[in-house]
């Protein structure tokens, strides 16, 4: 709670100093810097000419792509808003709420430079690809650009809104479809090469400590960041092998735990408590996170990038669905209105889209109130 307290103060500072210094003034800007309440926004028109070249030069692949698109963005739409639903069905019903939409927070909910590393891939290939397919469907580009939305960063490519609105209802479905689709693709890619390239010279080499239970008998003799590697003798590897063996402890129980700490080996002996939820099973109170270790070495290098593909897959693959829930601003709430409004009257396609604002809003309220409950303690 603390920490979270000085994250945030220091973001407040950090954005009173900016707004004073670049505050808006008049206008909006063509390209530059911009800054408004909470908003950041940087545009450049130096790459669109690049992404001009690449969308015309290969129009037929960005066409058949991002129609490929549409049809996994309708697929994904369904999916999303079923899950959500249903988990925002459990978390009403019962007491043990999970959350369905997590925070996506560098350094606070993810790891800080992995998560940053897999933010940014996550913005440039979902950018590119709506500009890549916006030029192969001979649609002009304003701007591309960077923003900054209180901690969340982001990238865009900003078409002309109006010769978008005029295109036919494939070509904007297609735009709409790209991104999420580039994200798809690229959490296909990344855990690809993590299973088949960096998985097979990757090993266990013990369990953990993530995090200590306020209330276990652990916090007063580990440390977060000590590895497990073995348990009254018994060695362990993976977390699976971590629970097998506590499983069968006893509260009162005194048991002697080998872990690596700073590079060196030591001996713990530690008496568990009570399980909370079985009383006469042994409590050690540890958040445990599987530790790995490379086959070949150099564990500089390829754990680092085993790490980094992993939070690029959850990343494009988390974000990449999100983004097609169907609620506007979303590019999946985005075609849901264009398809409603080329089909219906448009009174009724209005409500329909109110109608899916409305049950959005709710069931994103209450996926996200566990995550927030757990990140404010």
């Amino acid at each position: 709670m603390v920490s979270l307290i000085t994250a945030i103060t220091l973001i407040l500072g950090f954005w009173g100093v900016l707004y004073l210094a670049f505050g808006r003034r008049g206008e909006e800007k063509e390209e530059g810097l911009q800054v408004d309440l909470f908003v950041a926004i940087w545009r450049t028109k130096r790459f669109v000419n690049f992404i001009d070249k690449v969308g015309t030069k290969y129009r037929k692949f960005w066409k058949g792509y991002s129609t490929v698109g549409i049809i996994i963005g309708f697929i994904g739409m369904v999916y999303v808003f079923y899950t959500l639903f249903n988990l925002a069905m459990q978390n009403i019903r019962t007491k043990a709420a999970t959350p369905g939409v997590q925070l996506v927070i560098p350094g606070i909910t993810i790891p800080l430079w992995y998560g940053l590393i897999g933010l940014i891939v996550v913005m440039f290939v979902h950018e590119l690809s709506h500009g890549f397919v916006a030029r192969a469907e001979n649609l002009p580009l304003k701007s591309v650009g960077l923003v900054l939305f209180f901690v969340i960063p982001g990238a865009f490519v900003e078409p002309d809104e109006e010769e978008l609105t005029k295109a036919p209802l494939l070509s904007r479905l297609r735009v709409y479809a790209a991104g999420s689709m580039a994200n798809i693709v690229t959490a296909l890619l990344a855990i690809l090469l993590l299973s088949y390239a960096l998985n097979p010279i990757i090993q266990p080499a013990g369990v953990e400590v993530s995090k200590l239970a306020p209330e276990g008998p652990a916090k007063s003799y580990l440390q977060e960041g000590d590895i497990i590697v073995g348990i009254n003798g018994q060695q362990i590897a993976t977390v699976e092998e971590f629970f097998n063996i506590m499983n069968k402890t006893k509260a009162g129980e005194t048991i002697e735990v080998e872990v690596i700490r700073k590079r060196k080996k030591e001996v713990i002996n530690i008496p568990l408590g009570s399980h909370p939820d079985n009383p006469e099973k042994g409590y050690l109170g540890v958040y445990p996170a599987q530790h790995i270790t490379s086959k070949v070495g150099f564990n500089g290098i390829v754990l680092p990038l085993a790490f980094s593909l992993y939070w690029i897959y959850v990343l494009n693959l988390g974000i990449g669905l999100m983004n097609l829930f169907p609620l506007v601003p979303l590019d999946g709430g985005k075609m849901l209105d264009d398809v409603l409004k080329a089909f219906l009257p448009s009174k009724v396609a209005k409500s329909i889209t109110y109608l899916f604002v409305g049950i959005g809003l709710f069931l994103l309220a209450v996926n996200l109130f566990p995550a927030l409950r757990s990140l404010l303690g």
